[in-house]
């Protein structure tokens, strides 16, 4: 009989859990016929990725509320009102499914709270399994509520080792319950439909400038204002260089207006949200993650897989990790000023013949993020659980 699994992540943007959630199911649906996978549909996150999971037999259960989809999206406390609507509506219908469904596993990616809650205070037989993906801020809330439910959390996954060993330290679940399990970020098949989409954006990325590229959501997560602060130093001393951001959210607005106070609007592009990212990444020379703070970070695993050179901080729980502590690639400290410029102006320096090694080297890495290296360890897991 095959086993029954249930994935969870109500997500209001477009972030890099919702793929690693999708490329999850769709690895254990193409490398195994011993799995009868389903997600659940929240918000409207799954919306998109409909022919695909059809094509490859997995089920998608609506839970949402049609008012979900026109929730506040943007903004810290407007997104956190958001879901804690979301949480309180979802409580009943998702015991509801899980009573009638009764799915072996539940696997759950975000509002991971209510599901412990659930499993705390109602007999389901069904095993729960956490994936954490980032530190979480253990407040007095969370952190008891931890303690109290760790007895119905049956495992608990981390995308890297650095962030492994943190949830160890915290000391509120069993250590024999916390693995390492690098996420789903190369979907082959659609990496090559990227890459077949041209960039419609050529007459920046001409052969004559150096290309440095960021991707992600505008946010203060991402640090971008930092960013442009640190790449209009470097630009003063070398003209030959552009800086693009692909990408939309709510700091747009403050961004555009720091290009156009730093005269940068021929020299730094906001050019929006892409569906081809790996096409621009193609097209450029460097790739640079700002962030304050990241889990592995989808997009420096596809930079890595297009031969790109990747400078990033040196923020937690993941591009320290996955740069091999600054050997494979370059990595400043943390939102220091001056940092990233001196980064920068290392890299222009840099040997022809050491670039090409260490992207090398960052791309061998990226593979173990495939979907098929993910299934092998995910299948591991679940029949651990038994």
């Amino acid at each position: 009989m095959k086993k029954k699994i249930f994935y969870w992540s109500p997500c209001l943007n477009p972030v890099g859990t919702v793929i690693s959630t999708a490329n999850s199911a769709l690895a254990l649906s193409k490398f195994s016929d011993q799995y009868e996978v389903s997600i659940i549909n929240t918000c409207g996150e799954w919306d998109k990725f409909t022919s695909e999971f059809t094509k490859n037999n997995i089920d998608v259960i609506n839970l949402n509320f049609a008012y979900f989809k026109i929730l506040p999206k943007t903004g810290f406390l407007k997104s956190r009102f958001s879901y804690i609507v979301i949480f309180i509506l979802s409580f009943f219908p998702l015991i509801f499914l899980l009573k009638n469904k009764k799915p072996d596993i539940f696997i759950a990616h975000l509002i991971t709270s209510l599901p412990i809650l659930i499993f705390k205070f109602f007999t389901l037989h069904t095993r729960l399994i956490l994936r954490i993906s980032g530190m979480p801020r253990l407040n007095f809330f969370r952190k008891n509520l931890w303690k109290f439910c760790s007895s119905k959390i049956k495992m608990i996954t981390c995308p890297t080792i650095e962030l492994k060993n943190n949830i160890e330290n915290f000391e509120i679940i069993n250590k024999d319950k916390i693995f390492h399990l690098p996420d789903a970020v190369i979907n082959i098949s659609k990496l090559r439909k990227q890459l077949k989409i041209q960039n419609k954006f050529k007459h920046i990325f001409t052969k004559d400038v150096k290309i440095f590229l960021a991707v992600g959501r505008l946010t203060k997560q991402k640090n971008f204002n930092y960013l442009i602060n640190e790449f209009y130093k470097f630009y003063l001393e070398n003209k030959n260089c552009r800086l693009v951001i692909l990408g939309d959210g709510e700091e747009f607005n403050s961004l555009n207006s720091l290009i156009i106070k730093k005269q940068l609007t021929k020299v730094v592009y906001l050019l929006g949200r892409v569906e081809n990212v790996l096409r621009y990444m193609k097209d450029s020379d460097a790739f640079i993650l700002s962030s304050k703070w990241e889990e592995m970070g989808f997009v420096i695993i596809e930079s890595a897989l297009t031969n790109l050179y990747i400078i990033s901080s040196n923020c937690p729980n993941g591009p320290t990790e996955f740069l091999n502590n600054g050997i494979n690639g370059l990595l400043y400290e943390n939102n220091k000023d001056e940092a990233l410029y001196k980064a920068l102006k290392d890299f222009e320096i840099l040997d022809e013949k050491k670039k090409k090694n260490d992207c090398l080297k960052i791309k061998k890495n990226s593979m173990k993020f495939s979907l098929f290296r993910h299934y092998k360890k995910l299948d591991k897991l679940l029949n651990f659980t038994d």
